[in-house]
């Protein structure tokens, strides 16, 4: 098993830990904890080059991203997340919409379940799935962050100010 390192990005919509082995990101969380130790150092490349796409993400000039992720979990939920890697930049889809996708418009209730699960939250876009009535639900972030990530990437998508 590969050794786990970490790092902190200091993003637009706060603190970030980043954690990855040399094959893989692993986490990409918000961190809302005050005395959090930042270390900002880190010589590990795979690392690095996550910052970086983070910091193209947010700058506008990034759609999608290169680095590799791996997330620990059942067979069900690796699904629920290779789907979410479809939703494209600036777009939206249900849970409904996700669950049809997964083949079973049954599973919604547990494929709502596996996308709050997702431990690298922007690059696996799972603030993307919406409510069926297009509300903010649902995102372990808060709701604030959601609207602040949909609101960003329908500007860069579209030329759109707010989605919501």
């Amino acid at each position: 098993m590969s050794e786990i390192n970490f790092t902190y990005y200091q993003s637009p919509l706060g603190l970030l830990k980043v954690a990855g082995t040399e094959h893989y990101i692993t986490e990409i969380s918000f961190i809302d904890e005050q005395n959090t130790p930042v270390n900002t150092t880190s010589d590990h490349p795979l690392l690095h080059q996550c910052i970086e796409e983070l910091i193209e993400y947010f700058n506008g000039k990034r759609l999608s991203f290169d680095m590799p992720v791996h997330q620990k979990g059942t067979d069900f939920q690796s699904k629920v997340w290779g789907e979410l890697l479809n939703i494209e930049f600036g777009k939206t889809i249900s849970y409904m919409t996700l669950a049809k996708r997964l083949g079973d418009p049954n599973c919604i209730r547990a494929a709502a379940a596996s996308n709050g699960k997702n431990h690298v939250c922007i690059v696996v876009p799972c603030h993307r799935v919406i409510g069926s009535n297009q509300s903010l639900v649902g995102y372990a972030g808060g709701l604030w962050r959601k609207k602040w990530l949909l609101d960003h990437e329908n500007k860069f998508a579209n030329g759109v100010q707010t989605l919501f």
